[in-house]
């Protein structure tokens, strides 16, 4: 029996197990990955001062502090179902069943694919899969390839990959179908370009998005975009061409790409063969969120945070007794933000079990403005209106908890 059973060792959970045995708590972190560190494995940028992110150096800071700690880490452990009793939680796993008073779930977020005829061939996969492969496993995943799908998390991954080596074709949209409404609407795609501009190595491109703000503007930005595409790092970023099938008998070989109008409308007779051996497949995040369901967490949709959110207040607290949650599950932010959520989490849950509360009040206030400034401070944001959806978020748990 623990005091805090915690799902998840990426940025979030070895945050919150940290702050939790701080204060002495009994802790256990799973993961069902191999290694601890979650997301952060595979992270590495340029900051806008210069400043090099290495995900996989943050992470060994982490699990440093939790291995000083005397935290217990296991990893390739699979939770499948988790039951509310009178003491706590029981959580059922590949390894067995563990209990605990409190329990954390920080499961981060899944990639939501973007289908393509043709999409099941070997070379084929999700642009967080390469990130993995390439800055974890350190396998190089082709020689030549394509990126579909432009949002704020492909264009990272992408220059990622080129600091590996990686010869990437270029950067293109999905075809336009029901199923790719929001990724290969190439206004839509431009409103999320506008919040990574200023990463681009081009001051043109910088001071140019200034202008671009509103969406009269940004219409006509699309409409006049250049047929060969905006260059980032040497790389063209297309958003008036679209991928409309990945080509191969036996593994990936080439992929048809059209011309496509400023409604993302393919234009007849403008197909192109390009050779590539690789494509890598962006849709997006949403938060993975299905073991709060199995409890019985109510959930909010909330555009601004990627999707449907487990309801949680400022302390990462949610209306079920116990039951807490940080990182991307609560919506979808960068690894500053979840590691953050994740020591507000810990001394929240801390604050549950400890006699002296005292400290631990102004350690969780402190707690509270440091997730505020990471997020007010943040490189990169993955949707509009992060502090509107937070808002939102928490008079949704006000109103649950006074009816």
């Amino acid at each position: 029996m623990y005091d805090v059973l915690i799902i998840g060792a990426g940025p979030a959970g070895l945050s919150a197990a940290i702050a939790c045995r701080e204060w002495n708590l009994s802790v256990l972190v799973i993961d069902e990955f191999p290694k601890p560190g979650g997301r952060l494995l595979g992270q590495l940028h340029e900051e806008p001062d210069g400043k090099w992110w290495n995900g996989i150096e943050e992470a060994k800071i982490l699990l440093e502090k939790a291995k000083k700690l005397n935290t217990d880490i296991r990893c390739s452990i699979s939770a499948h179902h988790i039951e509310k009793n009178d003491h706590g939680f029981s959580v059922y796993t590949n390894e067995g069943l563990f209990e605990a008073d409190n329990l954390l779930i920080a499961t981060g977020a899944a990639e939501t694919p973007a289908p393509i005829p043709g999409w099941t061939l070997p070379g084929v996969m999700s642009i967080g899969a390469a990130q993995v492969m390439t800055n974890v496993h350190r396998v190089r995943v082709g020689n030549k390839g394509i990126v579909v799908g432009v949002n704020v998390l492909s264009v990272a991954i992408a220059r990622e990959m080129q600091l590996a080596g990686i010869d990437l074709q270029c950067m293109a949209l999905p075809a336009l179908n029901p199923a790719t409404a929001d990724y290969g609407n190439p206004v839509n795609v431009m409103e999320g370009l506008l919040r990574i501009a200023h990463l681009a190595p081009s001051a043109a491109i910088r001071f140019g998005s200034r202008f671009l703000k509103g969406d009269g503007a940004k219409d006509l930005a699309v409409k006049f975009f250049p047929k060969s595409g905006v260059k980032m790092w040497g790389m063209p970023i297309h958003l008036r061409k679209a991928v409309t099938r990945i080509n191969g008998k036996n593994q990936v070989e080439s992929v048809t790409i059209c011309d496509t109008t400023a409604k993302g409308e393919i234009i007849p007779g403008s197909e192109k063969t390009v050779e590539v051996d690789f494509v890598c497949i962006a849709g997006g995040l949403y938060p993975l969120a299905e073991l709060a369901a199995v409890i019985g967490c109510p959930f909010q949709y909330i555009e601004e945070l990627g999707g449907h959110i487990p309801v949680h207040n400022e302390q990462m607290e949610t209306p079920v007794e116990g039951l807490f949650v940080a990182g991307n599950i609560t919506g979808i932010e960068s690894g500053k933000v979840a590691r953050a959520q994740g020591t507000l989490a810990g001394l929240s849950i801390a604050k549950r079990e400890v006699e002296t509360k005292g400290q631990l009040e102004n350690q969780i206030q402190k707690a509270k403005m440091n997730v505020k400034s990471n997020r007010e401070n943040a490189t990169i944001q993955f949707h509009p209106g992060i502090e509107k959806g937070r808002n939102q978020m928490e008079e949704t748990f006000y109103n649950i908890l006074h009816g």
